[in-house]
């Protein structure tokens, strides 16, 4: 009977291993809806000029008008796509849930917001410690928990997709980054148990995990580490 066991037992984890293994899934975006925030520059910008590109229905949210307005103009002068904004801070759930109603129902959502500072974790202030975890980890809560259920409600039941923007520092512990890796290694965890409660849903979590890129939130971010103090005035705008 124990023989039996230990013979089934490779079996049974084989098999455990076809049902749960992940499947990449062609996810169409052709007149489809796709939400991006931090979407008015760098890698959001990229990945919002790419869904134009394919004919997808863009939404960009970010904090500042101004730059949200020429991103706008920037894709629109490329692509006849629709193209629409929202300015909130992903910190404000109120904010973010109004947005994204006013959007309307959302095929694919791109989590893509963060901030970042480079400084040992000894020396590093507990507010800057917590502006990374209440925008890049908090912020994702609130950007998911508020599309979720336009997700699922969606007219459209072809399959759905949730991308979170994790980093290289969301794969490997990176000297320097302590609190920001935290806050990416935790996009992990939510996307792997999340993915577990949408699946019937038809809807597929992803995650990207970029390395250094040259954008400006990367430049500001250099600036930033000269002054603590330069640092401070960035997060309040």
């Amino acid at each position: 009977m124990v023989l039996f066991g230990l013979l089934l037992l490779p079996i049974l984890l084989l098999l455990l291993y076809f049902i749960v293994r992940p499947r990449p899934i062609n996810i169409p975006i052709k007149n489809r809806h796709v939400f991006i925030t931090g979407g008015s520059m760098g890698i959001g910008l990229a990945i919002a000029k790419q869904a134009a590109s394919e004919g997808a229905r863009i939404s960009l949210l970010a904090r500042s008008v101004d730059q949200l307005q020429k991103a706008k103009e920037s894709i629109c002068q490329a692509y006849e796509v629709e193209v629409s904004i929202f300015s909130a801070d992903v910190r404000d759930y109120d904010a973010v849930e109004r947005a994204i109603n006013e959007a309307g129902s959302i095929n694919v959502l791109v989590v893509n917001h963060g901030v970042y500072y480079l400084e040992e974790f000894e020396t590093q202030g507990l507010d800057v410690m917590k502006t990374m975890i209440d925008v890049n980890l908090m912020g994702s809560f609130n950007v998911i928990k508020a599309a979720l259920p336009l997700m699922k409600d969606r007219k459209d039941k072809g399959p759905a997709s949730i991308a979170l923007m994790s980093s290289m520092a969301g794969q490997v512990g990176t000297y320097g980054f302590a609190a920001y890796s935290a806050t990416k290694f935790g996009l992990r965890g939510l996307a792997e148990a999340l993915q577990q409660e949408v699946l019937e849903n038809n809807i597929h979590l992803s995650l990207i995990f970029p390395p250094v890129t040259e954008t400006p939130g990367f430049e500001q971010g250099k600036q930033c580490r000269k002054s603590p103090k330069l640092y401070r005035a960035h997060l309040r705008k």
